[in-house]
């Protein structure tokens, strides 16, 4: 298997890199860089400069918007975007809900809510999770009732990440109390103006509230908005939750702050000598960067079989185990790299017009808000300890 890039495809990926020179804001990748958070305006706006370059959506069908690219071609786009420290695109929509739509909604369904995610009419957000519901899902109890022409929704969703900016929301809802509990499930999407909806923030251990409760008091949803057929929601589910999985490898993410780890492993001294010549610290950096390169071999691979026709299932669950495993190392490496300074976040010095000292380098600013953040990446879209029982049950038939 022939692993690396064509003249073509490194052709592309200056093709990336000059669009990014040109069109990405400085302040926005600024951000990107410290880890700090992107108003809901900022990602709107660079969701939009996407789009008018039309590739903001490049996994979707060419006639929906896609570009046609394949998948070595995604896998540069993304890693170009990582290096120069571009925002992520928000996933709920466009690389979560869209594929389900278009595997199972219905033509109706496509035609009105995809052309509006690409506008930024709606803003999407995922309610799956639920207080005693979150690995084992299939023990949500939010209710859906049909009454007429429309569910009656009552329940509650947890971690719901920017759910205060969403318009609208993809819940798993429990049509069915009958047989197995994976098979009384519905993929229904709601509307988040609805009466009877109320979002709750929660304050997250870096200070941050970017994940919500979400209540649902008798809210009505037409039966027009149910995805698929009632009770196969677990079905859709699944199937989201792989290309979830798939995305949280970020090996482009992750080679940039390997980089970044590495400048500042060079740039700490201690008693004349280099952090990065410590040799215990050399030693680990060294192992997550062996763990790194394992992962982009493993992600290429997969590729190259989603190139040949293939559809990743247990690969998709060993990409979100070493991603994960592995942004969260580098994280862990870079706040002890920065010692004491990683603990002196202040938000101020982010804003823009700050003119005041400088705490920090700006590399400390975010080292330990960004490391408390990511310690629920090992956790969300199936945590580790889940996809091993996966890998291990799919593999060895157990």
């Amino acid at each position: 298997m022939d692993l690396s890039f064509t003249p073509k495809q490194e052709e592309f990926r200056q093709e990336v890199r000059a669009f990014l020179a040109a069109k990405l804001p400085p302040e926005y990748a600024r951000k990107v860089d410290l880890g700090a958070e992107l108003t809901k305006e900022e990602t709107e706006d660079w969701q939009a400069i996407l789009e008018a370059q039309g590739w903001l959506v490049p996994s979707w069908p060419v006639e929906r918007g896609g570009t046609g690219w394949g998948p070595v071609e995604k896998f540069i786009f993304e890693e170009e975007c990582a290096i120069a420290n571009a925002p992520r695109v928000v996933p709920f929509g466009f690389s979560m809900l869209a594929p389900v739509l278009l595997k199972f909604g219905s033509k109706e369904q496509c035609d009105y809510w995809l052309p509006r995610m690409r506008t930024g009419a709606d803003w999407w957000c995922q309610g799956y999770s639920e207080p005693g519901a979150g690995s084992d899902l299939a023990a949500l109890k939010t209710a859906a009732v049909r009454d007429g022409d429309h569910y009656v929704v009552n329940g509650q969703k947890t971690w719901t990440t920017l759910g205060q900016y969403a318009d609208m929301i993809f819940c798993l809802v429990r049509t069915s109390n009958e047989g197995k509990r994976q098979e009384g499930i519905s993929f229904l999407l709601i509307d988040m103006k609805s009466p009877g909806i109320e979002v709750r923030p929660i304050r997250t251990i870096d200070g941050g509230f970017e994940v919500n409760e979400i209540f649902f008091t008798d809210v009505r949803v037409p039966v027009q908005n149910l995805v698929g057929e009632e009770n196969k929601g677990w079905t859709y589910a699944k199937y989201l939750l792989t290309h979830e999985r798939t995305n949280t490898a970020q090996v482009g993410t992750s080679n940039t702050r390997l980089d970044r780890l590495k400048s500042i492993a060079r740039d700490q001294v201690k008693n004349g000598v280099p952090l990065s010549d410590d040799p215990l610290f050399a030693a680990r950096i060294a192992k997550v960067e062996i763990a790194l390169r394992n992962l982009e071999t493993t992600n290429l691979r997969v590729l190259a079989d989603v190139a040949q026709g293939g559809a990743p299932v247990v690969e998709s669950s060993m990409l979100k185990v070493i991603g994960t495993d592995v942004r969260q190392e580098i994280d862990n490496l870079t706040r002890r790299a920065v010692g004491r300074n990683a603990v002196a976040y202040v938000p101020e010095t982010l804003e823009a017009g700050y003119n005041g000292a400088d705490i920090v380098p700006d590399y400390a600013v975010m080292a330990a808000s960004r490391y408390f953040n990511n310690r629920k990446i090992s956790i969300f879209a199936g945590s580790n300890e889940i996809q091993k029982n996966i890998i291990t049950k799919i593999i060895l038939g157990l």
